[in-house]
């Protein structure tokens, strides 16, 4: 199929600048890519893990340019509160953590200028539908035909909708609030063991978690952490729908809320330490999961969060979507026709979605909605509550890319 047909990527962060490559290189006659934002994508500070492995397997297969800033992780620690262990906490159980950790931003900017010259990125595009035939309805009006549209266009997919209706995103109970600030503010609050660079701490109370690490910015590292929680019932929200509440935009009872965990539930020094972050940089996103009924339909195909919407006590996001990336460059390179392309990438990458979502369905329960008495747990009793969340999966992080 080299050197024939047309291709619109529906969405341009990192799955979408990651599939216009893979069809670019490829062969692709001409890659359109369509970004409903018009403004800086790299703004964006949310962090990110990529598991060793992954990174390494997506490095070989040219899905993972070189020199993207990223941040090495070794070992993560799961800490209670303790008032006779120190503003620290206590640690109750200490495993290893082969990761990297990314900013959004940077992880994306550095995918964009690796996307090819010949790929034409429209920013400022929104797509209002498209059709089986692989027709791209935009939303002023005009309608453009493509031979493949992909849909690279997140959890809310305007493809998904033409590829399977059925499939929707459903709320799984609670919300995580996100936030990040620069890591030298730490040094304001004195030295701590579990503050080192490499290291993840896990703070964990009955009903929520909240993981912390460093990330690379912009300016030099930055602390970047994710807590989980059920939302306080006077917050009255909406969740439906697929939503999240921007950064700056999170006030009235989830501050409140959040305020409370951190003086009520954290170590001192976790709680103090999340406090030095700037209410513009904390947003809240409602924790959803959805598994497609199916990633492919007539013209149209679907990737990253388009397909399958995993809770992120996974960390396999940003890895899934490049994987997805590359299992569609390599099918392609063998396929004789579109029919063949679009059923081997369904092969291909069906099943990794629903068992990614499976996996973070049993992480969320054990570390959201049923958590165990964590105070009453030791190294032993903690692996083996890790080992049954696993369930037979080698370890979080997503899983091999297999040729």
């Amino acid at each position: 199929m080299r050197g024939s047909g047309t291709v619109a990527v529906v969405g341009g962060s990192i799955a979408g600048c990651a599939f216009a490559s893979a069809a670019a290189r490829a062969g692709a006659g001409e890659v359109v890519v369509l970004e409903r934002t018009g403004g800086r994508l790299a703004d964006r500070g949310v962090g990110l893990c990529v598991h060793d492995d992954r990174a390494a397997e997506l490095a070989a297969a040219g899905a993972l340019p070189a020199g993207i800033p990223a941040h090495p992780l070794a070992r993560r620690r799961w800490v209670v509160r303790d008032p006779q262990a120190g503003p620290g906490g206590r640690v109750i159980w200490e495993q290893p953590f082969p990761f990297h950790s990314y900013h959004w931003g940077l992880l994306w900017r550095g995918l964009r200028e690796a996307t090819p010259d010949s790929v034409v990125y429209r920013q400022g595009e929104s797509v209002a539908g498209v059709s089986a035939e692989g027709e791209v309805r935009l939303a002023g009006g005009s309608v453009e035909r493509y031979d493949l549209v992909v849909g690279a266009d997140g959890y809310r997919s305007v493809v998904r909708e033409a590829v399977c209706p059925d499939s929707r995103p459903h709320y799984a109970g609670y919300v995580c609030w996100r936030g990040n600030f620069e890591a030298r503010l730490l040094d304001s609050l004195g030295g701590h063991e579990d503050s080192y660079p490499g290291a993840v701490t896990t703070v964990c109370w009955p009903g929520g978690t909240c993981v912390i690490y460093r990330i690379p910015g912009p300016d030099g590292l930055r602390v970047n952490w994710v807590l989980y929680a059920t939302p306080p019932p006077a917050a009255g929200l909406r969740l439906d729908d697929p939503t999240s509440f921007p950064p700056g935009t999170v006030t009235g009872e989830l501050a409140v809320h959040l305020a409370e965990l951190l003086e009520e539930e954290f170590p001192p020094y976790w709680g103090r330490a999340l406090g030095l972050t700037d209410p513009a940089d904390v947003y809240v996103q409602p924790i959803y999961d959805l598994e497609a009924t199916a990633i492919t339909a007539g013209r149209l195909l679907l990737s990253g969060d388009a397909a399958s919407v995993v809770r992120p006590h996974n960390t396999s996001g940003a890895a899934k979507a490049l994987q997805d990336a590359s299992a569609f460059e390599e099918v392609w390179r063998a396929a004789d026709s579109w029919e063949q392309l679009l059923r081997g990438y369904q092969e291909a990458r069906g099943a990794a979605g629903r068992e990614l979502v499976a996996l973070a369905r049993r992480l969320g329960r054990a570390q959201v909605e049923r958590t165990p008495d964590w105070a009453a747990m030791g190294h032993a009793e903690a692996q083996a509550w890790w080992q049954g969340q696993l369930a037979g999966a080698a370890d979080i992080g997503g899983q091999a890319l297999t040729p």
